[in-house]
């Protein structure tokens, strides 16, 4: 096929899917700003991600054969609610009041549903009205975890509430112990901050990268509480990064494979600097090799563990039951790791901080092989599913 051909497919493809995307209008002129945006552009933004391009302020025109859908400015929504009502066809979505906030309609009723947005009134015969809860489903299979879509009233006195909240809609249930207990609240400041002053994530990103670098350096030279200091730190950007891209709506397929690729292969390099330091400060193991052997190759082989999960069985090996989930909080990744270093490191002793990740690592291999095990046999009575999910 030539390339004329080829362009004139994809023009086409491409054609079909812009008619197939409603239109979207937004009602209302809200001047409340949450996370470093107005709530006009975080409904664009929400949109865009939906697929939908033909987005403007309503002006009472209407498109013939499109679909049309409204929202109003004055309330936050849940991306989820955003993309399903884009998918949908004549429906009304109704808040907790049970006043119209949103709706998708054919184009001979975009004037009614405006309408019905602006002063309420009783719904149009041949709409059906639904709830936040019965639009979108309440798992979240990207974060692991299930969670009712928010759908909030944006006013001056409820800002601090909804940007709580919809902070909280970002963050991953299942995850480490740091992560899930000890970060959030300083998190929230910190990204709130940099939504605020135009920090992008990527930036945040490129910021733990040099964290990355400068606690192997001083891991290297033995220097195993400043080193720490720095780690930490770059953990705590890790957690800022992503919760920034996913409540100002910034995240790319590049920026998320810049981040994730940092975290999948920094930590060998830290733990293998941390044998160095062992020897610069006198506290070389005697079986060196042997425990960065067990410490690197336990880390890549649970990794390659959940990966082989996610084919076998096409959920990620730490959402399959209650304990998987359970487990994940303390398994041998990176910060249950950096909290046996620390312990260690404060003691005086880093050389018995670096056995005790040697050790853990190689029950936590044996807890995920166990895993897989009980999952292939679980499998004959049924097809495995998250305990969130039920």
């Amino acid at each position: 096929m030539n390339g004329t051909a080829e362009h004139a497919l994809t023009d086409a493809a491409a054609a079909v899917e812009s008619a197939s995307a409603p239109v979207a209008r937004i009602l209302g002129s809200s001047s409340l700003r949450l996370w470093g945006m107005s709530s006009a552009e975080r409904l664009r933004r929400s949109l865009a991600r939906a697929g939908v391009t033909d987005i403007r302020p309503w002006d009472g025109l209407v498109q013939t054969g499109r679909r049309h859908l409204l929202v109003r400015d004055d309330h936050v929504f849940d991306a989820v609610l955003i993309a399903d009502l884009a998918r949908a066809a004549d429906t009304v979505l109704t808040g907790e009041d049970g006043r119209p906030v949103a709706a998708i309609v054919g184009p001979g009723q975009a004037a009614a549903a405006a309408e019905l947005l602006a002063a309420g009134g009783p719904v149009p015969a041949g709409l059906r009205t639904v709830t936040p809860g019965t639009l979108s489903t309440a798992y979240n299979n990207a974060l692991r975890k299930r969670e009712a879509p928010y759908l909030l009233p944006l006013d001056e006195g409820s800002l601090p509430a909804v940007e709580r909240r919809m902070f909280a809609g970002s963050y991953k249930g299942v995850t480490d112990l740091v992560t899930k207990y000890v970060w959030p609240a300083p998190a929230l400041r910190v990204t709130r901050w940099c939504a605020e002053h135009g920090i992008t994530p990527n930036a945040v990103t490129w910021l733990s990268l040099v964290l990355v670098i400068l606690a192997m350096a001083a891991f290297w030279h033995g220097w195993f509480l400043p080193g720490l200091a720095m780690a930490w730190g770059m953990t705590f950007l890790d957690t800022v990064d992503g919760k920034l891209a996913r409540v100002t709506l910034t995240s790319t397929k590049l920026g998320n494979v810049f981040d994730h690729g940092i975290d999948l292969v920094h930590p060998p390099f830290w733990y293998w600097a941390w044998m160095v330091g062992l020897s610069a400060v006198g506290l070389p193991l005697e079986q060196t090799w042997l425990v960065l052997g067990v410490v690197v190759a336990g880390y890549v082989l649970q990794r390659l563990q959940e990966g082989l999960f996610i084919a076998l069985f096409g959920i990620e090996i730490h959402i399959w039951r209650r304990f998987d989930s359970w487990f994940r909080l303390i398994t041998a990744r990176r910060n249950p790791n950096l909290l046996l270093l620390t312990v260690g490191a404060l003691a005086g002793r880093p050389d018995l901080g670096m056995l005790a990740v040697a050790w853990w690592t190689a029950a936590s291999l044996l807890v995920h092989t166990v895993q897989i095990v009980q999952a292939f046999i679980a499998r004959r009575h049924g097809p495995i599913a998250s305990w969130l999910a039920r």
